[in-house]
């Protein structure tokens, strides 16, 4: 179904109530975010199996992954290699039993290339396997500071989002917002977020706009007063820090993530019992990160990531089966099995207690996973969504649609069947 586009009309009347209600003149943005190559990383991961559990006489299970003998074995051999194939072991190690290996960080000279580095490292035996450490990016824009209302929020229209929250709110639905830092008490937020973790090393842990702005469309709270209503704003946010914006402050800083940190984040997810994991970033394939999205979504978790035209199959994550891919709606036509959401002058939370206009599909892939926050309400974990769009395999979707779907054909222990088979 189509949306009208708002007209300037609209954007004007926020700015105007901006003006009335005695915020700050607002000001310009620096030209859009122009894509670069990220940078390259001098670092490398090297995968050592972990054991199975073994039996102590007398005793319990031991020689799990936690335990300080097993650990200090697997940092051992981590050691050995490093020195074998002259790398320069970064960390202590990071054990993912999900996908039954220990991770391990090593950086190669300057003078010698990663890939050869990768190549010999991963010949060793002892070796599951070893890749590069790649870079991600996130798809989305920061434009001008605003203090935006309800009515000028593009769902609050286009999905009937007042008229979606009589019906659900994403009640209880734990939600994953695997991005930069948010600012976990802006007063749009305060209270809504469950867990707040940081897996970023040696980068301050401060508040950060796109982690932010994307846990606002998703949660931000209904009802207070102030700002915006989030499309799920009864669902819980795991604020997961696995990117980190540019060190140049400005709007154009692009946020970067690396394999490692969104390892972390994901692995993390999927322990905390997340029901919906939001990723609005793309980049390379990734073999670590693939797994670990496979096994999320084999324990029923809805994984949801932008989609970004300029790469293969739209980038990574969302070209593999079973991600939910969500492109901005200038994107047209859709390929089979990409959905679109509200991407543009999209009003949400920012650090500082602001909000402000963003657009990209960073914000589209976040209206999609508080939808499906929506539909999972009151279902049991693991149910499949139901995504009703404009045509069978995808494109602009109908958020009304959706959930009406859902609550007039689904009993509340009913498992949902995706309408299109690679979304879960």
């Amino acid at each position: 179904m189509n949306r009208p586009r708002r007209s300037a009309f609209h954007i004007a009347l926020a700015l105007a109530a901006l003006l009335t209600l005695g915020g700050a003149r607002p000001t310009l943005a620096a030209p859009a975010e122009v894509a670069q190559a990220a940078p390259e990383t001098r670092e490398l991961l090297v995968m050592l199996r972990l054991s199975a559990d073994h039996y102590r006489p007398n005793a319990s299970y031991g020689g799990a992954y936690g335990d300080q003998m097993t650990r200090n074995a697997r940092r051992r051999l981590a050691q050995a290699i490093a020195r074998q194939y002259g790398l320069v072991l970064v960390d202590n190690g990071w054990a993912m039993p999900l996908v039954g290996l220990d991770c391990y960080v090593m950086r190669v000279a300057e003078d010698r290339p990663v890939d050869d580095a990768v190549l010999q490292v991963s010949r060793d035996p002892r070796v599951a396997w070893s890749e590069p450490m790649r870079l991600y990016r996130t798809q989305g824009r920061y434009d001008r500071e605003n203090d935006p209302l309800f009515p000028v929020q593009p769902a609050a229209e286009a999905w009937r989002l007042a008229d979606l929250h009589r019906v659900a709110t994403g009640r209880g639905v734990r939600v994953a917002v695997i991005d930069s830092k948010v600012e976990v008490d802006h007063p749009d937020l305060a209270g809504q977020i469950l867990v707040d973790r940081d897996f970023v090393i040696d980068r301050p842990a401060t508040a950060e706009r796109h982690g932010t702005g994307v846990a606002g469309v998703i949660a931000a709270k209904a009802g207070n007063g102030m700002g915006i209503a989030g499309v799920a704003p009864g669902a819980r946010l795991l604020a997961l820090r696995a990117c980190w914006q540019g060190r140049d402050d400005s709007p154009s800083a692009p946020t970067v993530c690396d394999t490692l940190s969104l390892a972390k984040a994901i692995h993390f997810a999927i322990d905390q019992r997340a029901e919906v994991i939001n990723l609005s970033l793309t980049g390379p394939p990734d073999r670590l990160l693939t797994q670990l999205i496979a096994a999320a979504m084999a324990r029923g978790v809805s994984v949801v990531a932008a989609f970004d035209p300029g790469l293969p199959k739209g980038g990574f994550p969302a070209s593999e089966p079973g991600v939910i891919a969500v492109a901005a709606e200038s994107l047209s036509p859709f390929p089979p099995g990409v959905y679109s959401a509200p991407d543009r002058d999209v009003p949400t939370t920012q650090p500082g207690d602001k909000w402000n206009l963003v657009n990209g599909s960073s914000y589209a892939a976040a209206h999609v996973s508080g939808l499906i926050a929506l539909v999972r309400e009151g279902r049991p974990s693991g149910a499949r969504a139901i995504l009703v769009a404009a045509q069978p395999t995808g494109g602009l979707v109908d958020a009304y649609a959706t959930l009406l779907r859902a609550s007039k054909s689904c009993g509340p222990s009913c498992p949902l069947v995706a309408r299109n088979e690679p979304a879960r």
